[in-house]
């Protein structure tokens, strides 16, 4: 992360030695993906210069001389067929090569390339989406990253081939006519020069405007996904999204008018100077040496011009590769940067693995700061094993983030949390996170049926029973099996039009049976009902209670009538504890736990005084 906005603030200037090395790094990752394809590609691009030089230099060399000396008809005859048959298997093979290895290569390296992606983003901690210019790196590194690799495999091989080739062609021109080789420097000039410059710009130009397409594809998103269609039309925040789209799209205008100038200048002076010049000036000088000087004959005027346009493609050729790995190897910076970071807390952390039993979990003065504002505050407590504990508090109390905390999604900044009396940042960190089962108040349902939402990947003997059972206890197991295909109904329209989409408060049941369904000795429950009715809430925590029999619980609830048979209640006031007991404890203590709980009785119940709440 230093050395990403050490970058940012150079404006993303990297060195020719930094590029190369991104060039290096994406020839690796495509070798240790699809081998296959970089040993093709280093042939074709072989075969093709191979051809080209052979043709230019040998091929047509021979047939001019052939033809000034008289040679016999059949000679000449069997050279070409010869190397018409060399021609054509050359170009089978170039022709397998580009219609059936690259198309199955490009998928292959599609799929290797965004596997470790996706598995880089699932490693990374949830701190890193919460930073924007981590998120920025993420995204760029996702755009095209395969493309891009198949494209610097490919140039590579081509500058290997393209300056072996314009060795061969330059020696064989300077047998010709020595002064004819100057006129290499007018591509050099152009591609090396002025390409690299516009290459440059363009990089600028996309950095800068890699904001504004971020905002563009999430209100993109946004329009088309069913979950925000019923707000849009019901609401003006329609014009608030055109605003954003407005914005970033004026603002992604002026960055291309602030660099359209430089743009197009250097475009017309590299192609000036990479096509014009050359050309032109060949056919002329070629021209001048044959009708002026007479110091060539026509034979050699055909071979040196032939051999000067073969070596203005190479040369074209040759520096559009190196300025294409150039400009390539500045976009894989972010693809190599953010592979390269390294986790704060790795989701494949090794460590000891959790005993087989749960004892205690304990807070040992905890602070934590996000974004420089402390939201847990030098934080203690203790949870017993068999105990059900709630977290009590306004919203921005500071409940989720203890949740968060004690599933290592964050750490602390100071302060200890113990299991069983160690750290846990000393256990293995899957091992750890399998003791809990979570229903998060923000919950996300997928495009996946409704028992693969329930279980989440995971898998046993009696797969369709635990699924059964945790619905049932959720309150949702009539309302699935009510569904043509129960169970095995595909949730969402996303990939099905005959997908079911639940009410948020059905969803949320749906939610909840994933806790319900995982075997693990702590639950815990984030505002578990809090899209529910009051009729389905009671009996939602009906069976979480039951649920609690078994098991350690956690849970969150805004409404303080639902926390009532907890065997502890932590209440939490701007990132502190402020309460700590049982129900009957913390209202015989009438403080902040005891004013809250009447507070809500009172609307809840329209009662209008203490005295009606208290009887």
């Amino acid at each position: 992360m230093k050395r990403a906005k050490e970058r940012k603030e150079k404006g993303q200037k990297l060195t020719f030695q930094e590029t190369i090395r991104n060039d290096c790094y994406a020839l690796k990752l495509g070798f240790s993906i699809e081998k296959s394809m970089v040993i093709h590609s280093f042939f074709v691009q072989a075969s093709g210069y191979f051809e080209w030089v052979f043709f230019e230099a040998v091929f047509l060399r021979h047939i001019v001389d052939a033809l000034d000396r008289n040679q016999d008809f059949q000679v000449v005859f069997r050279f070409i067929l010869l190397c018409g048959a060399m021609f054509f298997l050359l170009s089978v093979y170039e022709n397998y090569v580009e219609n059936v290895v690259y198309p199955l290569s490009a998928v292959r390296l599609h799929y290797g390339v965004y596997s470790k992606l996706y598995a880089k983003a699932k490693n990374v901690e949830l701190r890193c989406y919460e930073d924007s210019e981590f998120y920025n790196r993420y995204t760029m590194s996702m755009d095209n990253s395969d493309t891009r690799i198949l494209e610097i495999i490919r140039n590579m091989w081509g500058v290997l081939g393209g300056t072996a080739a314009t060795i061969a062609v330059f020696w064989f021109m300077y047998e010709i006519d020595h002064y004819a080789v100057l006129f290499i420097l007018s591509p050099l000039i152009g591609n090396f020069v002025f390409g690299h410059f516009k290459n440059k710009y363009e990089f600028k130009r996309y950095t800068e405007q890699a904001p504004d397409d971020k905002v563009l594809n999430y209100v993109n998103r946004v329009m088309y996904l069913p979950d925000y269609a019923k707000e849009i039309r019901l609401s003006n925040v329609f014009s608030l999204l055109k605003r954003q789209y407005r914005d970033a799209t004026q603002h992604k205008v002026r960055t291309a008018v602030k660099y359209a100038f430089s743009n197009a200048s250097l475009s017309f002076l590299k192609i000036t100077f990479t096509f014009t010049v050359i050309f032109e000036g060949v056919l002329l000088y070629a021209i001048y040496r044959n009708r002026v000087t007479g110091s060539i004959s026509l034979a050699q005027l055909t071979v040196m011009s032939s051999l000067m346009v073969a070596m203005t493609w190479i040369l074209i050729g040759l520096f559009e590769n190196i300025m294409s790995i150039m400009k390539n190897g500045m976009f894989i910076s972010n693809l190599r940067g953010f592979m390269a970071y390294e986790e704060k807390i790795p989701e494949d952390q090794d460590g000891v693995m959790p005993e087989g039993k749960f004892e205690t979990l304990e807070f040992d003065h905890v602070s934590f700061s996000y974004k420089e504002e402390e939201t847990i505050k030098d934080l203690s407590f203790t949870i017993k094993e068999g105990e059900i504990a709630a977290l009590v508090g306004h919203n921005g109390a500071g409940k989720t983030t203890i949740i968060k905390l004690l599933l290592r999604l964050y750490d602390p900044v100071s302060g200890v949390i113990r299991l069983n009396g160690r750290d846990i940042r000393e256990y293995n960190l899957h091992a750890y996170r399998e003791l809990f089962a979570v229903t998060f108040q923000d919950f996300s349902i997928f495009g996946l049926t409704v028992m693969e939402n329930v279980l989440m990947g995971r898998h046993g003997e009696n797969d369709e029973q635990v699924a059964a059972d945790a619905l049932k206890k959720a309150g949702m197991y009539d309302k699935v099996m009510s569904l043509p295909n129960g169970m095995h109904t595909v949730m969402t329209k996303e990939f099905d039009a005959d997908g079911a989409v639940f009410s948020g408060g059905e969803s949320q049941k749906i939610a909840v049976a994933r806790t319900f369904a995982k075997d693990s000795y702590i639950k815990i429950f984030d505002e578990p009902s809090s899209a529910l009715d009051p009729i389905a809430e009671y009996e939602l925590f009906q069976n979480i209670m039951k649920e609690g029999s078994d098991h350690t619980m956690f849970f969150i609830s805004h409404r303080l009538s639902s926390v009532k048979k907890c065997d502890k209640v932590f209440m939490l006031e701007g990132g502190r504890l402020i309460e700590e007991g049982s129900h009957t404890e913390l209202m015989a203590r009438n403080g902040s736990y005891a004013k809250m709980y009447r507070r809500q009785a009172m609307n809840y119940l329209a009662l209008d005084t203490d005295e009606e709440v208290a009887n």
